[in-house]
């Protein structure tokens, strides 16, 4: 049997490799390994400005990742930017968002992985906080700290026990998004990981880097429920007759 296809999201930024500087799609090698580990194919998505992109970039996937990153735009969720939230990322704030809704709208099982499980509570209506302490090991280092799964839930059908994290960040959720469940938390009651449990296909947003650890189980059930889709569901004339994609290796 192939392994599902899961596509994480990239964005842009200047980069300088050789003799070259220039913009260049960017996503650490972390990412793709991590989905290799669980027993998917990855595949880049670079940001697509163009109508209909996301729904057609969905509709070529097994699964998705929003991977993290910059701070969500205020504005995206109605509010004022607080002095200590980062400069916007206006076009990967709506490449990123597109990707989520064309997702859950075509049942294609979704992880967002910190600013991607933010995007997922403002793509469903909730709102952030812009700014906690304590979720990072220092300025470029990740810290580490324990979450605790709500029984029932998805995330504890994947992980059923109290698990330490690799965490940087100092957004998280405020009010939950519609249709949104908090499925973890740190001990300071941070909502650590939210899903959609009445959704058809696995939606799940974690506020960790599993990236950056050795755990594979977040992973896992995403590649797990994207294996489960590929089996139940036939692939549409369009899509099996796409150009093959190419995987990174």
């Amino acid at each position: 049997m192939s392994r599902p296809v899961i596509g994480i999201s990239t964005y842009q930024d200047p980069a300088r490799w050789g003799v070259w500087e220039m913009p260049a799609v960017l996503l650490p090698a972390a990412y793709p390994r991590l989905v290799r580990a669980a027993g998917g194919l990855a595949v880049l998505l670079p940001p697509d400005d163009a109508e209909g992109a996301a729904r057609d970039t969905v509709a070529a996937l097994d699964g998705l990742v929003i991977a993290g990153g910059a701070d969500v735009e205020p504005a995206r969720y109605g509010a004022a930017a607080d002095p200590r939230t980062g400069p916007p990322a206006r076009e990967r704030d709506a490449w990123e968002l597109e990707l989520i809704r064309a997702a859950i709208d075509q049942q294609v099982p979704l992880l967002g992985i910190c600013r991607g499980m933010q995007l997922l509570n403002v793509a469903r209506g909730g709102t952030l906080i812009q700014h906690l302490e304590d979720h990072t090991g220092g300025l470029g280092v990740f810290g580490s700290h324990p979450v605790t799964p709500v029984t029932g839930t998805a995330y504890a059908d994947a992980v059923p026990e109290d698990a330490m994290v690799p965490a940087y960040h100092h957004q998280a959720v405020d009010r939950l998004g519609a249709g949104l469940v908090a499925s973890a938390h740190a001990p300071d009651g941070t909502v650590e990981a939210l899903e959609l449990p009445d959704h058809t296909s696995l939606v799940l947003g974690v506020q960790w880097h599993p990236e950056m650890g050795q755990d594979t189980r977040v992973m896992a059930a995403l590649v797990r429920a994207a294996g489960e889709r590929v089996a139940s569901t036939p692939r549409t004339p369009d899509r099996s007759s796409r150009a093959p994609r190419t995987p990174v290796s």
